[in-house]
């Protein structure tokens, strides 16, 4: 068994050299999309968030800090007429560690369709869906991993693309519940069939968090850097690909949330300011065994979205 954790652990290393920090076009972009109402909220933030089954689509490592057996459901409606939404599960299996599932999905609604003449030819549809299965227990003291095995399915019209991949995940408590830091490499794998003929990359991610429990302050603060496997000019440049988010206990029943994400700030900058994008804020309302998680993130001109998600714990 110990063999078995080693493997995973140099896995998840081997991971962070692939590419040489390069990545060319990419399919199921939708993998990289934020899920929850708390992850948006944080500014994506999550890295190293807790309690919270909706950690599978960021650090699979994540599932080991479940308190209980909890469930998460959440809609987005998000610009034009595109919809998404996604469902995730943990539980814990008695000397064998906690085990997880999840779903992603996104629909982008009906296209006119039309012939080289502009004639009418009906409408047809595009969307994206993965399905997730997770396992998680602990490596050594204070280090966690987990790992998912993922499905991932896409259609536009009448052409359909499949593929499989697997994520890593460590999490280690330097300071137990006082710092805690982590690392993921996301979507490690394959198209099995492509779009026409030639087979593109999957959105290979490698991620590394920290979350911080001030001392004598009902607030944890958390902040990710993403991307680091994407090609840039200069090595420091990885590093502008930040999320920053704090999270306040305001009472028993209620947690305050702000983020800020740089990577949307800079992508949404139009003209000479770029006004509140990249910015986030919401909130978590909690009373028996389900809470409800709201978020307003901000895209400077082009807008703003609003996400809601029902959470249940489920013992």
């Amino acid at each position: 068994m110990k063999s078995i954790h080693i493997l995973l652990l140099l896995s998840l290393v081997a991971g962070f050299t692939l590419s040489s920090f390069g990545q060319s076009t990419t399919a199921f972009e939708f993998l990289r999309n934020e899920s929850s109402a708390r992850v948006a909220a944080l500014g994506g933030s999550f890295m190293m968030a807790g309690d919270d089954p909706n950690t599978i689509f960021y650090n699979p490592a994540g599932i080991t800090s479940l308190s209980s057996t909890k469930l998460s459901v959440g809609f987005m409606k998000h610009l034009l007429d595109i919809n998404a939404g996604f469902i995730s599960y943990g539980m814990e299996l008695k000397d064998i560690g906690m085990i997880g599932a999840g779903i992603k999905y996104i629909n982008y609604g009906e296209f006119k369709r039309t012939g080289e003449e502009g004639q009418d030819l009906g409408k047809f549809g595009a969307g994206d869906f993965a399905f997730i299965l997770n396992y998680g227990t602990q490596l050594f003291e204070y280090l966690n991993y987990g790992v998912n095995a993922k499905f991932i399915y896409s259609s536009i019209d009448q052409i359909r693309s499949s593929g499989v991949a697997v994520d890593f995940g460590l999490a280690y408590a330097v300071v137990p519940n006082r710092f805690h830091i982590g690392a993921s490499i996301t979507n490690l794998g394959t198209q099995i069939d492509p779009y026409y003929t030639t087979r593109e990359k999957l959105p290979l991610e490698v991620a590394v968090g920290a979350s911080v429990y001030p001392e004598h302050l009902p607030a944890v603060l958390y902040i990710d850097f993403h991307k680091l496997t994407d090609s840039e000019k200069k090595f420091i440049n990885h590093f502008k690909q930040f999320s920053i988010g704090v999270e306040f206990l305001a009472s028993p029943d209620f947690q305050l949330r702000v983020g800020y994400n740089n990577e949307r700030r800079q992508e949404l900058e139009l003209g000479q300011s770029a006004g509140m994008a990249g910015f986030s804020v919401g909130g978590g309302f909690f009373k028996d065994i389900y809470c409800v998680d709201y978020a307003y993130t901000s895209l400077g001109k082009i807008g703003a979205m609003h996400r809601i998600n029902i959470g249940f714990r489920l013992e």
